[in-house]
């Protein structure tokens, strides 16, 4: 399980800085620093210090899915044999490359997966694979329709 991560306050500036470049990663630094009205090296400083606070995660490039043929996102709530057996799950699950997330849940699943396929076809393949895991007792699938909100935290 995740460990909880340590509360860190922020000034405006860094809220400034951290918007920019939550809006487009690819912001130069000199840029940031030109809008925000401080040096370039302080920026730098900043998120040196953001990033060894753990706030900053990294940043990285989002490729879209169904220019690829992806275009079946689905939701599968997966119920164990026994809650023990979830190590084990979960280490196979890290093998199956359609499955991008997968949360621990409180409720009716022992885990939650999000998942991305092709097309109808190729999910119930997937659910197939992960059906024949030892320790799943079944699943339950929801396919996403639309995506209308995708978005991180405020700051």
């Amino acid at each position: 399980m995740p460990r909880k991560a340590k509360t860190i306050t922020i000034d405006g500036i860094d809220k400034k800085i951290l918007r920019m470049l939550m809006e487009d990663a690819r912001t130069p630094i000199l840029e940031v620093a030109r809008q925000v009205g401080i040096s370039g090296a302080a920026i730098h400083q900043r998120l040196r210090k953001l990033e060894k606070a753990k706030l900053i995660l990294g940043s990285k490039l989002i490729v879209n899915p169904e220019a690829l043929g992806f275009g079946t996102r689905a939701f599968v709530g997966m119920y164990f044999d026994k809650a023990a057996d979830a190590p084990t799950i979960i280490k196979l699950l890290k093998r199956v490359p359609e499955v991008l997330e997968c949360h621990y849940t409180t409720g009716n699943w022992n885990v939650f997966l999000k998942v991305l396929c092709k097309n109808n076809d190729h999910l119930m393949q997937l659910l197939n694979t992960i059906q024949d895991i030892t320790g799943v007792a079944r699943t339950e699938t929801f396919i996403s329709l639309n995506q209308d909100i995708d978005r991180q935290v405020k700051i």
